[in-house]
């Protein structure tokens, strides 16, 4: 009777994981709020500095690759390694961008900001989605929906933080935002304990399961959960690139072709920014469900018709549209991350610093390609590039369906 666990006890563990839950969520809100700070920059930066969209855009390629190439990075060191003390590091750095953000007089020095609050991410992401597998309790996509739900709110933050801090107060609005820096720290602490105390507990080990690609019999296996890591990748790709165009491009073109200030612009972003956070917040318990991969197919295909229509419509229905899509496109965001997580067993900081990191990075690069493309043939053209990439879902069908997969890798 000494191995029955008493239901108190189990009702007060639920109860202490429900709050690491929030809490994570929590840190990762305030981490992507400061994220947010950077987009929500560009058009101030862009009239007080002249610059250009491929400018702009070169912006948000640096924070994409610094936080996008640096969490497998970390993500491979702390599945050897797990490194609580790594939540409270990433916040500090994040901190010092900001900072840097509000007095940079430069453009360079705006870029070098930046890079620390990248760095700050890649520090932070991996060992956030490890603390929301390890209090799971087998709930993954649940887990992670309320994890990367709290990124999303974070994101959603910027058109806000554009109204609010930059139109009034300009570049050196984004010195209020190190408060959110100061109040994350102590959750992270708090975080961290529990955290290092599963570790001590022996409750997590840090040591990879076995997995196809330690026999030579399982070589097909192996193949085949290659070239699935790989469609993995390039969907992430057409979801980021789709999104990155219209949550950093649409205002512009909004501005541009209808004639809309900057800050009636950024209700129309905060549509689609608040609808992501619906949508992941849905989707990960889906994922759950049906099955991860049919939640990313439907999410691409799905994305479809509205990212057609949405060049094209008049500002009312832009409303609906805008939050329709946000929905759709965000609610693989968990069940991506799950889905990689199982094609790697027991590398949950690489498979989750490769795909959000990767969706972060190739995300920045298409805003680097979109920024281009919108200086030599027009903002119409973006939106028309954009709204084609959620073919590319189509893809999602030779991925193997959850079944398949379970059996691939046991």
């Amino acid at each position: 009777m000494s191995g029955v666990q008493h239901p108190q006890v189990k009702t007060q563990e639920n109860v202490t994981v429900y709050k690491i839950l929030v809490a994570i969520s929590l840190i990762h809100l305030l981490n992507d709020s400061l994220q947010a700070v950077i987009p929500a920059a560009f058009p101030v930066l862009q009239q007080s500095m002249s610059l250009t969209y491929a400018q702009i855009g070169l912006l948000s390629f640096t924070l994409s690759m610094t936080s996008s190439v640096l969490q497998p990075v970390v993500g491979l060191y702390t599945d050897k390694r797990p490194t609580p003390r790594l939540l409270a590091l990433g916040m500090m750095m994040s901190m010092i961008g900001m900072i840097g953000i509000a007095l940079a007089p430069s453009y360079l020095l705006v870029i070098f900001a930046i890079f620390f609050v990248g760095l700050g991410s890649a520090v932070f992401h991996p060992e956030g989605s490890r603390v929301a597998y390890m209090a799971s309790g087998g709930r993954r996509g649940f887990a992670q929906s309320i994890y990367q739900v709290g990124g999303n709110a974070g994101s959603a933050m910027a058109p806000l933080l554009t109204a609010l801090l930059f139109v009034p107060f300009g570049q050196f609005g984004a010195i209020w935002c190190t408060g959110l820096a100061l109040l994350a720290i102590p959750v992270c602490l708090y975080v961290a304990r529990w955290y290092q105390g599963q570790l001590d507990a022996g409750l997590f080990r840090a040591k990879p399961k076995k997995t196809v690609a330690s026999g030579t019999a399982e070589a097909a296996n192996r193949r085949k959960i290659g070239f699935a890591i790989v469609l993995l990748v390039f969907l992430v790709f057409a979801r980021s690139w789709t999104s990155s165009g219209f949550h950093n491009y649409y205002q512009f073109y909004l501005i541009h072709d209808y004639g809309i200030s900057i800050t009636n612009a950024q209700a129309y972003v905060f549509t689609l920014a608040v609808a992501i956070v619906v949508g992941t917040l849905v989707g990960g318990p889906l994922g759950d469900r049906v099955g991860r991969r049919n939640v990313l197919l439907v999410s691409l295909l799905g994305a479809l018709p509205v990212t057609l229509l949405l060049p094209h419509v008049s500002l009312f229905w832009a409303y609906p549209l805008l939050f329709l899509l946000g929905v759709v496109l965000a609610s693989s965001s968990a069940a991506t991350v799950v889905y990689a997580q199982e094609l790697l067993p027991g590398k949950v900081g690489v498979a989750s610093g490769l795909i959000v990191g990767l969706a972060f990075g190739l995300g920045g690069i298409g805003s680097v390609v979109l920024g281009n493309l919108a200086d030599w043939y027009g903002l119409k053209f973006v939106m028309w590039f954009c709204s084609l990439l959620p073919l590319l879902g189509f893809l999602a069908f030779l991925l193997p369906s959850d079944r398949k997969l379970r059996e691939m890798v046991e």
